[in-house]
């Protein structure tokens, strides 16, 4: 043979295909289809066969290997549900643990002052630019609009929508809410006023005193006045702390601003007030000893939506 480069050619097929014949027929057996042609493969190639032989056992074992594979790949791909499946059930079990905390810290507020709130989840949040929230508790829950909305910490905000089982909650930082407050320890009568979104920390609600001879202080903290009836405000709730005067001279009233106690980011079980006290609880609900006037400056901006749901609504307490 003169031509070296067909002879190369032509070896080369050979081989190829007696790798591919040998890792078949070693997966079938010796009584495989293709016996016949292994031996005639063998005979032609000789010892070409020997030679390989290594080669086509590794080959056979990486082919069984990927042919066993489905199974195996079963097994993984369960595993991986059963891991992401314990991966959420921990995350449940995180989640629903804050919530009965917040639940009972809830329910005390509600005992101490003596309402009697239906319990529900904040499921979706408005806008960035809006100030209200979705809660998982609605009409059927026995909740109509116009009615108070509060948290562990203090007031949240009003019912301003119903449907059967959900229902829209406006918040006390909207521009366009307006809370009749008392200043606690003094008595001092006045007004908060939403602000809107803030981007240097947790949003503040002006405040107007309406004497305007009324000491102002940071730290000095308020509870809503109440409404004729409790409604939208029953008395009592605590509202927030003062952070700072604001210098007035010539007003007819006294100027400042506050924090409010519930941090409208973190807002996950909160309680809508379906019946007010029977007697004003004035001071009785404020945090003892009081929080510092200070602002948090890690606060975020907006609400967030609760991840999942809890079957808390319709939880009730006190009244």
């Amino acid at each position: 043979m003169h031509d070296s480069r067909l002879t190369r050619v032509v070896l080369g097929v050979l081989l190829i295909a007696a790798v591919g014949l040998i890792t078949v027929d070693a997966r079938g057996g010796g009584s495989g289809p293709l016996q016949g042609l292994r031996s005639a493969g063998s005979g032609a190639l000789g010892s070409a066969e020997g030679v390989i032989g290594g080669v086509s056992t590794r080959v056979s074992g990486f082919f069984g290997g990927f042919g066993g594979s489905s199974a195996s790949q079963s097994q993984v791909a369960a595993l991986q549900r059963q891991v992401l499946q314990l991966r959420g059930e921990l995350s449940q079990a995180r989640l629903s643990k804050a919530d009965e905390v917040q639940l009972q810290q809830l329910l005390q507020l509600a005992g101490r002052g003596g309402y009697r709130i239906v319990a529900a989840n904040v499921i979706a949040a408005s806008t960035p630019y809006g100030h209200a929230v979705t809660i998982d508790a609605g009409e059927a829950d026995g909740i109509k609009p116009q009615e108070t909305v509060l948290n562990s910490a203090g007031l949240v905000g009003i019912v301003t929508a119903v449907t059967a089982h959900t229902a829209t909650v406006q918040l006390a930082t909207d521009p366009a809410t307006t809370v009749g407050v008392r200043v606690a320890g003094t008595g001092e009568l006045g007004a908060v006023t939403g602000s809107g979104l803030s981007s240097t920390g947790p949003p503040l609600l002006r405040l107007q005193v309406f004497d305007a001879t009324a000491v102002l202080r940071p730290g000095q903290q308020l509870v809503t006045f109440g409404s004729v009836g409790g409604r939208p405000y029953v008395p009592g709730v605590p509202v927030g702390v003062v952070l700072r005067a604001v210098p007035s001279p010539g007003q007819l009233t006294k100027l400042g601003y506050v924090r409010l106690f519930a941090n409208e980011s973190t807002l996950g079980v909160v309680g809508v007030v379906i019946v007010p006290p029977r007697t004003n609880p004035r001071d009785s609900v404020l945090p003892n000893p009081p929080p510092s006037p200070k602002p948090s400056p890690s606060a975020s901006r907006r609400p967030h939506a609760h991840p999942t749901a809890s079957a808390s609504a319709g939880a009730g307490a006190g009244g």
